[in-house]
């Protein structure tokens, strides 16, 4: 955990990622645009900082070595429901963007985001009723990748238990897990 030197009046924006080489590269972009930057690589680390610093924002990464972010996310908006919370995340799916959202995340951006987006992001207060709906229907790779992620979610990320729902072998699952999701 670290709580970097900040200005008393700088708003306090908790970042918690298991990567600590992006942690700390977005964690000095974030302390120039002016916030107080507290940072965390796990979940654990996460609540004690919060209990103790009461960020009025927050980013998470959605996964934390074998722990879920959303986990985190729901603890959070349980602390302050006042937070803004982004979900920040190289595993980005449909079934985890809503259950961000339900659980109290202000928004859900996937990585690679940079501390202009995520700053936007935190900022941004209602949803765009402009945004414009895909050209292309999602391949069959992107369809298969998002249902695996939703029956995992369902499941609360139990390889084994998602795997029987599934019908298929657990090495098989996490062998489909470990691929990048497809991109379209």
């Amino acid at each position: 955990m670290i709580a970097p030197e900040a200005a008393d009046d700088a708003p306090r924006l908790l970042l918690v990622d298991d990567d600590e080489t992006f942690c700390g590269v977005l964690s000095e972009a974030l302390g120039r645009r002016g916030f107080e930057v507290l940072t965390a690589l796990d979940l654990d680390g996460a609540l004690t900082l919060a209990e103790r610093c009461a960020p009025e924002y927050a980013v998470v990464d959605l996964r934390l070595a074998e722990r879920s972010g959303l986990e985190l996310v729901r603890r959070l908006h349980e602390l302050d429901e006042h937070m803004r919370i982004v979900v920040l995340t190289g595993y980005a799916s449909i079934a985890t963007a809503v259950e961000a959202i339900k659980l109290g995340a202000t928004h859900y951006l996937t990585k690679p985001a940079d501390a202009d987006e995520v700053l936007a992001a935190l900022h941004r207060g209602d949803g765009d009723p402009s945004t414009p709906a895909a050209e292309r229907p999602l391949s069959v790779q992107r369809l298969e990748w998002e249902h695996l992620q939703r029956v995992l979610l369902e499941h609360d990320h139990n390889v084994s238990a998602a795997a029987r729902a599934l019908g298929m072998h657990r090495r098989t699952l996490q062998r489909k897990l470990r691929r990048p999701p497809p991109r379209q």
